[in-house]
Protein backbone atom coordinates (compact mmCIF):
# COMPACT_ATOMS: atom_id res chain seq x y z
CA UNK A 1 0.00 0.00 0.00
CA UNK A 2 1.35 3.35 -0.85
CA UNK A 3 1.89 6.00 1.57
CA UNK A 4 -1.50 8.83 1.10
CA UNK A 5 0.53 12.34 0.62
CA UNK A 6 -1.08 15.34 1.48
CA UNK A 7 -0.84 18.69 1.45
CA UNK A 8 -1.36 20.84 4.22
CA UNK A 9 -3.30 23.88 3.50
CA UNK A 10 -1.84 27.01 4.78
CA UNK A 11 -2.89 28.75 7.77
CA UNK A 12 -5.28 31.73 7.96
CA UNK A 13 -2.28 33.37 8.69
CA UNK A 14 0.09 32.46 6.46
CA UNK A 15 -3.43 32.99 3.84
CA UNK A 16 -3.90 36.60 4.71
CA UNK A 17 -0.41 37.43 4.26
CA UNK A 18 0.09 35.83 0.96
CA UNK A 19 -2.77 37.32 -0.24
CA UNK A 20 -2.07 40.89 0.80
CA UNK A 21 1.39 40.41 -0.88
CA UNK A 22 -0.25 39.41 -4.07
CA UNK A 23 -3.26 42.15 -4.15
CA UNK A 24 -0.24 44.80 -2.65
CA UNK A 25 1.90 44.56 -5.79
CA UNK A 26 -0.23 44.22 -7.95
CA UNK A 27 -2.85 47.00 -7.05
CA UNK A 28 -1.15 49.36 -5.08
CA UNK A 29 -1.42 49.25 -1.05
CA UNK A 30 -3.61 52.10 -0.94
CA UNK A 31 -6.54 50.70 -3.11
CA UNK A 32 -6.64 47.39 -1.48
CA UNK A 33 -8.84 47.24 1.50
CA UNK A 34 -8.95 44.40 4.62
CA UNK A 35 -12.15 43.62 2.55
CA UNK A 36 -10.45 42.17 -0.65
CA UNK A 37 -7.79 40.65 1.36
CA UNK A 38 -9.82 38.39 3.61
CA UNK A 39 -12.19 37.85 0.60
CA UNK A 40 -8.96 36.46 -1.49
CA UNK A 41 -8.22 35.09 1.62
CA UNK A 42 -11.07 32.72 2.53
CA UNK A 43 -11.10 34.43 5.76
CA UNK A 44 -12.76 36.32 7.43
CA UNK A 45 -12.28 39.88 8.48
CA UNK A 46 -12.19 39.41 11.71
CA UNK A 47 -9.71 36.44 11.46
CA UNK A 48 -7.32 38.81 9.34
CA UNK A 49 -7.84 41.55 12.68
CA UNK A 50 -6.86 37.71 14.84
CA UNK A 51 -3.61 37.89 13.01
CA UNK A 52 -2.99 41.66 12.33
CA UNK A 53 -4.08 44.08 14.01
CA UNK A 54 -4.50 46.33 11.52
CA UNK A 55 -3.84 47.03 7.64
CA UNK A 56 -0.38 48.66 8.63
CA UNK A 57 0.35 45.59 10.61
CA UNK A 58 -0.25 43.72 6.77
CA UNK A 59 1.72 45.89 5.26
CA UNK A 60 4.92 45.96 6.93
CA UNK A 61 4.49 42.19 7.58
CA UNK A 62 4.37 41.67 3.84
CA UNK A 63 7.36 43.66 3.53
CA UNK A 64 9.54 41.83 5.98
CA UNK A 65 8.35 38.60 4.57
CA UNK A 66 9.25 40.28 0.91
CA UNK A 67 12.57 40.77 2.19
CA UNK A 68 13.37 37.31 3.62
CA UNK A 69 12.05 35.85 0.01
CA UNK A 70 14.59 38.16 -1.87
CA UNK A 71 17.19 37.71 0.77
CA UNK A 72 17.00 33.62 0.30
CA UNK A 73 16.83 33.62 -3.24
CA UNK A 74 20.11 36.45 -3.29
CA UNK A 75 21.92 34.30 -1.08
CA UNK A 76 21.56 31.25 -3.31
CA UNK A 77 22.58 32.94 -6.63
CA UNK A 78 25.68 34.62 -4.39
CA UNK A 79 26.45 30.84 -3.06
CA UNK A 80 27.02 29.63 -6.58
CA UNK A 81 29.77 32.31 -6.90
CA UNK A 82 33.10 32.44 -5.29
CA UNK A 83 35.05 35.50 -7.12
CA UNK A 84 33.62 39.36 -6.61
CA UNK A 85 33.31 39.71 -10.76
CA UNK A 86 30.88 36.20 -10.52
CA UNK A 87 29.11 37.54 -7.36
CA UNK A 88 27.75 41.32 -9.20
CA UNK A 89 26.56 38.74 -12.18
CA UNK A 90 24.67 36.78 -9.36
CA UNK A 91 23.40 40.06 -8.23
CA UNK A 92 22.12 41.54 -11.46
CA UNK A 93 20.68 37.91 -12.28
CA UNK A 94 18.60 37.71 -9.22
CA UNK A 95 17.58 41.40 -9.77
CA UNK A 96 17.20 40.12 -13.48
CA UNK A 97 14.94 37.16 -12.22
CA UNK A 98 12.70 39.27 -10.13
CA UNK A 99 12.31 41.62 -13.39
CA UNK A 100 11.00 38.79 -15.73
CA UNK A 101 8.32 36.91 -13.18
CA UNK A 102 4.90 37.38 -14.34
CA UNK A 103 3.22 40.71 -13.34
CA UNK A 104 6.40 42.62 -12.99
CA UNK A 105 5.79 46.32 -11.55
CA UNK A 106 8.50 47.21 -10.45
CA UNK A 107 10.15 47.29 -7.15
CA UNK A 108 8.01 46.13 -4.35
CA UNK A 109 10.02 48.53 -1.41
CA UNK A 110 10.23 51.77 -4.01
CA UNK A 111 6.41 51.42 -4.50
CA UNK A 112 5.85 50.66 -0.92
CA UNK A 113 7.44 53.97 -0.17
CA UNK A 114 6.25 55.87 -2.93
CA UNK A 115 3.07 55.06 -1.73
CA UNK A 116 3.61 55.74 2.15
CA UNK A 117 3.86 59.35 2.62
CA UNK A 118 4.41 59.27 6.61
CA UNK A 119 8.51 58.92 7.11
CA UNK A 120 7.99 57.48 10.68
CA UNK A 121 5.66 54.33 8.91
CA UNK A 122 7.37 51.56 10.44
CA UNK A 123 7.02 50.17 6.52
CA UNK A 124 9.68 53.14 5.60
CA UNK A 125 12.29 51.40 8.19
CA UNK A 126 11.75 48.59 6.50
CA UNK A 127 12.31 49.55 3.11
CA UNK A 128 14.94 51.33 4.58
CA UNK A 129 16.59 48.77 5.49
CA UNK A 130 15.92 46.42 2.84
CA UNK A 131 18.03 48.99 0.78
CA UNK A 132 21.10 49.65 2.91
CA UNK A 133 21.25 46.12 2.98
CA UNK A 134 21.76 45.26 -0.79
CA UNK A 135 24.12 48.66 -0.71
CA UNK A 136 25.97 47.41 1.88
CA UNK A 137 26.18 43.92 0.48
CA UNK A 138 27.92 45.71 -2.86
CA UNK A 139 30.01 47.76 -0.68
CA UNK A 140 31.65 44.51 1.20
CA UNK A 141 31.51 43.03 -2.85
CA UNK A 142 33.32 45.91 -4.22
CA UNK A 143 35.69 45.75 -1.05
CA UNK A 144 36.40 42.05 -1.61
CA UNK A 145 37.03 42.76 -5.66
CA UNK A 146 39.93 45.87 -4.55
CA UNK A 147 37.96 48.58 -5.59
CA UNK A 148 40.56 51.44 -3.93
CA UNK A 149 36.99 53.17 -3.58
CA UNK A 150 34.01 50.54 -2.03
CA UNK A 151 31.66 52.86 -0.66
CA UNK A 152 32.03 54.80 -3.67
CA UNK A 153 31.76 51.49 -6.29
CA UNK A 154 28.92 50.56 -4.06
CA UNK A 155 26.81 53.33 -4.62
CA UNK A 156 27.23 53.57 -8.84
CA UNK A 157 26.58 49.38 -8.99
CA UNK A 158 23.59 50.39 -6.76
CA UNK A 159 22.39 53.27 -8.70
CA UNK A 160 22.59 51.03 -11.60
CA UNK A 161 20.74 48.21 -10.04
CA UNK A 162 17.89 51.08 -8.89
CA UNK A 163 17.84 52.72 -11.90
CA UNK A 164 17.88 49.61 -14.60
CA UNK A 165 14.84 48.26 -12.10
CA UNK A 166 12.90 51.00 -12.66
CA UNK A 167 13.40 51.36 -16.09
CA UNK A 168 12.52 47.85 -16.64
CA UNK A 169 9.42 48.37 -14.90
CA UNK A 170 8.71 50.98 -17.14
CA UNK A 171 9.60 49.67 -19.88
CA UNK A 172 8.24 46.19 -19.05
CA UNK A 173 11.25 44.16 -19.87
CA UNK A 174 14.20 43.17 -18.91
CA UNK A 175 16.91 44.37 -21.39
CA UNK A 176 17.99 47.83 -19.11
CA UNK A 177 19.22 45.66 -16.41
CA UNK A 178 21.68 44.00 -18.67
CA UNK A 179 23.23 46.90 -19.96
CA UNK A 180 23.18 48.01 -16.19
CA UNK A 181 25.24 44.65 -15.42
CA UNK A 182 27.69 45.66 -18.63
CA UNK A 183 27.89 49.08 -16.97
CA UNK A 184 28.78 47.82 -13.60
CA UNK A 185 30.95 45.17 -15.01
CA UNK A 186 33.06 47.98 -16.66
CA UNK A 187 33.34 49.98 -13.82
CA UNK A 188 35.17 46.74 -11.78
CA UNK A 189 38.77 46.63 -13.63
CA UNK A 190 38.53 50.39 -13.51
CA UNK A 191 38.71 50.84 -9.35
CA UNK A 192 40.75 48.05 -8.82
CA UNK A 193 44.02 48.77 -6.80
Amino acid sequence: MCPRTTSAKPGARERVLAAASRLFYQHGIHAVGVNAIASEAGVTKATLYAHFSSKDGLITEHLRARDRRWETELANSLGTQPHPAGQLDAIFAAYRAWAVADEFRGCGFVNAAAEIADASHPAQAIVYAHKQAMRSRLEALAGAAQCPDPAGVAEQWFFLLEGAMLTAALRRQAAPLDHAREMAERLLPAHRA
